[in-house]
């Protein structure tokens, strides 16, 4: 299967971001063509990270297929030849989306990322540690690193174009997108996470935190969009590995984030742009991982 740092598609581009580029089909509908790019501390890699686009689109389309019912969403399709019957521009591209494309409803996005935290770990458990607090608002006294929080808390976070999002209030949100809107996204967002959390943990992952984001369609119903809970919008952690006290290992970027580390400690790197070269091990673990990633979360290898 190639590999895809940038894509050029005959269609008219509309966006890019760390990993997507997004392009217009018509009126009513994207494309969003996932690359093997990958970041890590906020820096985009030069090297592409094999079948990584593939995993991040399929598993997207995996949970867009259990939640039918559950919410309305965005997907049409992620399977290739369905793609192409429907965009026939994209016949000479298979190669190209094989695997990475998903047809998507446009919706109009609302400026807000909603995480939502089952387990305190990450920059949550940093705040908490120093002050007690999740986004500024008190959490129970006595909590440890990686302890699973009942019920999960719903965390919102402003989008940025660059650099890390902002922890928000609830009451911030509020502000920004009116109490109506902002009831329904924090419901969404626990009825996606029950659901995931819940079938994610009979495959031996815990999703210990997660994020969605979500828009309005043309009909005005607000629906998920984007990617669904996986390695890279999720903290994914080993059940038969879990230990509350201490920080996990994660499904996901490990391999590349602890090079990173490596290289910072050493003096050879200092954070920003351009980062160091991978070597071709840290490429094909990586790789490895978001692939293992699939198939505990879906049961079976990925096929495409």
């Amino acid at each position: 299967m190639n590999t895809v740092l940038a894509s050029d598609l005959p269609l008219p581009k509309i966006g890019r971001g760390k990993v997507r580029d997004i392009y217009k089909v018509d009126a009513d509908r994207l494309l969003l063509l996932t690359t093997d790019r990958i970041s890590a501390f906020d820096v985009v890699m030069a090297e592409t990270i094999p079948m990584k686009g593939a995993v991040l689109t399929q598993v997207s389309a995996f949970w867009f297929n259990e939640l039918e019912g559950v919410v309305p969403h965005h997907m049409i399709t992620a399977n290739t030849d369905e793609i192409i019957e429907q965009v026939p521009a994209l016949q000479a591209h298979r190669a190209a989306i094989l695997g990475r494309a998903m047809l998507c409803r446009r919706t109009t996005v609302f400026p807000i990322e909603c995480v939502i935290r089952g387990y305190l770990s990450g920059s949550a458990w940093k705040e908490y540690a120093a002050q007690g607090t999740l986004a500024g608002e008190k959490l129970p006294a006595g909590l440890v690193e990686s302890a699973k929080l009942e019920p999960a808390i719903f965390s919102p976070a402003t989008k940025a174009e660059s650099g890390h999002d902002e922890n928000i209030t609830i009451a911030r949100m509020r502000e920004i997108v009116g109490d109506e809107v902002a009831y329904t996204l924090e419901s969404m967002t626990r009825a996606i996470y029950t659901l995931g959390e819940e079938l994610a943990r009979e495959q031996g992952i815990i999703i210990a935190d997660t994020k969605f984001e979500f828009g309005k369609d043309q009909d005005g119903r607000i629906i998920l969009i984007d990617e669904v809970m996986t390695p890279d919008s999720s903290r994914f952690w080993a059940v038969d590995d879990y230990v509350p006290g201490r920080g996990q290992a994660s499904f996901d970027k490990q391999p590349l984030r602890d090079y990173l580390d490596a290289e910072r400690r050493a003096g050879r790197w200092n954070g920003d742009a351009p980062p160091p070269p991978l070597p071709a091990s840290v490429v094909d673990a990586t790789s490895k991982r978001y692939l293992e990633a699939y198939r505990r979360i879906t049961g079976s290898e990925l096929k495409i």
